[in-house]
């Protein structure tokens, strides 16, 4: 059996591993992004230890997280430092809304360094705000951008943030992702269609709502299109959220071949990889 079929399996396989695609070879970073909806879902006492626990089988090197509230007392203190302290020696995070009770947003966890970051607002005006977060991380693999977010719900705020989005992801010098929950379902002008473009690798499972996921809200973009090489959902998320968490495997090489095969009108844009 092959190791991404060892992975459907056992998900707590390393993932940084190495995998092989005709002679040439590449490692691959294990990147999880999954709207964790304050842990509520069928969660009604707000265990952030499940959602730890889930996230750990799957054993990810890059996490972004939404919909992280601390406005709610829970036992192990502030989540935003509860899920970096267990699940990650780096992180950002992205509070969007600021009570006196504590704080709403998202989180991008690393257990590589971060090299360079920055939270940018994306949020619409009389709208809900918005953040998203990039960073250039160092893995032992090579270099990876990252972009993670939680768009917004109108169509006509989505539109906007996708172009935001494409600019932060930038120039095809490294290898880069773009990820979260777009709160996308709408086809026609949709994110999914503008950022596959510039990003035409990419998941496309269906995660919302979990307990019969319909919607395909949660997703992982990448350039260049072959360096996704494998990607899951969890059901068993299910009882702890409202959206599925989606996993992927991606490649990242070490020459400068990188940039120039991930050009638009290159094999990546033609090449687009979709993974249901």
């Amino acid at each position: 059996m092959n190791q991404q079929a060892l992975r459907e399996i056992q998900p707590g396989l390393p993932s940084l591993a190495v995998a092989s695609s005709g002679a040439r070879k590449s490692e691959t970073l294990r990147l999880l992004t999954w709207n964790i909806h304050g842990a509520l879902g069928r969660n009604p006492g707000f265990d952030i230890n499940r959602v730890v626990n889930l996230i750990g089988r799957w054993a990810p090197d890059v996490m972004a997280l939404q919909e992280i509230d601390s406005r709610r007392k829970l036992p192990g203190g502030d989540p935003f430092d509860q899920l970096l302290r267990e699940l990650g020696r780096h992180g950002i995070a992205a509070r969007s809304i600021t009570t006196a009770d504590g704080h709403y947003g998202q989180m991008l966890i690393s257990c590589c360094p971060i090299r360079e970051s920055k939270i940018h607002d994306i949020s619409a005006p009389e709208r809900e705000p918005r953040r998203a977060i990039r960073a250039d991380i160092d893995t032992p693999v090579g270099p990876v951008r990252v972009v993670a977010t939680h768009l917004g719900l109108s169509i006509h705020e989505r539109r906007g943030q996708a172009g935001h989005l494409l600019a932060l992801a930038g120039e095809p010098s490294m290898t880069t992702v773009v990820m979260g929950d777009f709160n996308d379902w709408f086809f026609p002008g949709s994110v999914h269609s503008k950022l596959a473009v510039s990003l035409p690798g990419r998941t496309q499972f269906r995660t919302f709502p979990s307990h019969l996921p319909l919607l395909r809200l949660d997703r992982i973009f990448c350039r260049p299109a072959w360096a996704l090489r494998a990607a899951f959902c969890d059901k068993s998320a299910r009882g702890i959220s409202d959206h599925l968490p989606v996993i992927a495997d991606i490649a990242i090489l070490h020459d400068e071949r990188q940039s120039a095969r991930s050009e638009p009108g290159g094999s990546a844009s033609r090449n687009a990889t979709d993974l249901r």
